[in-house]
């Protein structure tokens, strides 16, 4: 199939319908003219039957005589046995010429009518050659300047396009630039805003692929020279078994470091693949009423008290449950290992008219806000881990096109917010 110009098919259109409405119009027009003509021409006949009638009645009555009138374009007459009961007109065509005939009632009572016919030649050349031909005549240049003015108009609407195009035409993973918007008209900021906001999306994620690439090299190359280092210095000379079994405690640790790091990388993979993941129809308040319960299991070792809240007691909805999961767990289990003993957590569900806010609140360390913790084998503090756990989190909520953030809390207290905004779609039921 022949690809399509949306250029082309605007001006053609355009053309089209611009076309149609100047020949309608003139239609229109020379219609109304000649409806007007003919008006005029049968009020001003109608006149004279009324004042024939008004002079003639009388004499006639006495004399019964009448007498008929001719011009050059007019001749009046009186006739009989007309089945009339009011005055008529009549409109037509005799040996090339055209006429317009009234029947006016003169004696009602023997059938009599006044007749006066008009030859309307001249007024039918008048409409034909100097209206309806000089009509069209300027309809010409009026088709050409509308002709001139499609392509300009075509050209201007789709300028905005054309720009998009060549800008989206022009990008890779290398240079992905935002759309300008000053110089777009109103009704594409929308579709800018888009793109913009995809851009980012790209931009961060190859900007993450990245660094998770170096990072998984450089994580995995250091354990490996320290295993080889190690066994070197080892070999080097007999030792007393206790150095063989440490060095072999060694290896073992940064084996199962390794083992912990690429199950990550694993999860990573797992967590793309989830993004198509069908959506599942749930209760939200009380699927995290049994997830709450279940990290009550994991925070009993450091005696922490985990909490859940919900202004709503009942909400069913849509959702890729393998990624909101992803994102829920990783927020609490961050919170359960930087949250001290005999402290709480608390997660909370918050539904508004457009949004689903989900907080885990722990009363842990806190963290640096100038550090990018979204990024790939960011670590914070001491505690052990690869730092991919917020990296996954953050690919979940660009998956389900929600807003994921790590805050400080700001009510004196030492901990973190973390928040995760759903959009609340229209057709939820609540209690």
């Amino acid at each position: 199939m022949e690809a399509k110009s949306i250029y082309k098919q605007f001006y053609t259109k355009l053309i089209i319908a611009t076309s149609l409405f100047i020949i309608t119009l003139s239609f229109i027009f020379y219609s109304y003219t000649k409806r007007t003509v003919y008006e005029n021409i049968q009020k001003s006949m109608l006149l004279d039957a009324k004042n024939i009638h008004k002079s003639s009645i009388a004499e006639y009555t006495k004399s019964q005589k009448f007498q008929a009138l001719q011009s050059r374009n007019t001749t009046i007459d009186l006739i009989n046995n007309i089945n009339l009961k009011d005055y008529k007109f009549y409109i037509y065509e005799k040996g090339n010429n055209y006429f317009i005939k009234l029947l006016y009632p003169f004696d009602m009572k023997n059938r009599k009518f006044i007749e006066i016919k008009r030859n309307i030649n001249f007024e039918r050349e008048l409409l034909y050659s100097i209206i309806f031909k000089n009509l069209f005549i300027l309809a010409i240049p009026g088709f050409i300047l509308m002709l001139l003015y499609s392509l300009a108009v075509s050209r201007s609407l789709l300028k905005p396009i054309l720009q998009i195009n060549k800008k989206l035409s022009n990008m890779d993973e290398n240079s992905l630039t935002k759309i300008d918007k000053k110089d777009l008209p109103i009704e594409f900021h929308s579709l800018a805003n888009s793109i913009n906001s995809l851009t980012n999306r790209i931009e961060t994620y190859v900007k993450f692929k990245k660094e998770l690439f170096i990072g998984a090299a450089h994580e995995l190359k250091t354990p490996l020279a320290v295993m080889k280092l190690k066994n070197e210095v080892t070999l080097r000379k007999q030792r007393d078994t206790e150095k063989y079994e440490e060095t072999l405690k060694l290896t073992i640790k940064q084996i199962d470091d390794m083992n912990i790091m690429i199950s990550s990388i694993l999860d990573i993979g797992r967590a793309e693949g989830a993004q198509f993941e069908q959506t599942t129809e749930l209760d939200l308040v009380e699927y995290m009423k049994k997830k709450a319960n279940d990290y009550r299991m994991l925070s009993a070792q450091k005696n922490i008290i985990i909490t859940f809240f919900s202004n709503v007691n009942f909400f069913n909805t849509s959702m890729q449950v393998t990624l909101f999961n992803q994102i829920l767990q990783n927020f609490v289990q961050n919170a359960i290992k930087f949250t001290p003993d005999n402290k709480s957590i608390s997660i909370r569900l918050k539904k508004t008219k457009e949004k689903i806010i989900i907080t885990v609140l722990d009363e842990g360390i806190g963290i640096n806000e100038d550090i990018d913790l979204f990024a790939p084998f960011k670590r914070v503090g001491t505690q052990s881990g690869v730092g991919l756990g917020l990296f996954l989190a953050k690919n979940a909520a660009d998956a389900l096109r929600a807003k994921i953030s790590i805050k400080n809390r700001k009510d004196g207290k030492s901990g973190c917010i973390a928040k995760l905004i759903l959009n609340n779609p229209s057709n939820k039921k609540e209690i």
